[in-house]
């Protein structure tokens, strides 16, 4: 995926091709979007691409990832927050799909 299309503000990164600017998979956040989800997300991070992503904030600099299999008093998992630079892009778009970076 080296050679896909990047955009290069997060202002781009509204349009139909390319994520949201902050997403979540926790269906209690107000960052959830059920169908967004669906198509499913790619999320390289630090330039290292990830798949245990719980939440994501691009223009922030941010990735929200579990603690081990700690949970809290309510069953959802513990997660720590990860500062860098974060790429998101939807998976269903194949291989030259356009990349939202900050």
């Amino acid at each position: 995926m080296t050679d896909t299309p990047e955009t290069s503000s997060p202002a781009t990164t509204t349009g139909a091709d390319t994520p949201p600017d902050r997403l979540a998979i926790n269906p209690a956040s107000p960052h959830f979007n059920a169908d967004l989800l669906q198509r499913g997300i790619g999320i390289r991070f630090k330039g290292v691409v990830r798949n245990n992503v719980e939440e994501y904030s691009i223009s922030e600099g941010w990735v929200r990832v579990q603690a081990g299999k700690s949970m809290d008093r309510k069953g959802n998992p513990l997660t720590i927050k990860l500062s860098g630079p974060v790429e998101a892009w939807f998976e269903d778009l194949g291989e030259d799909a356009p990349v939202a970076k900050a």
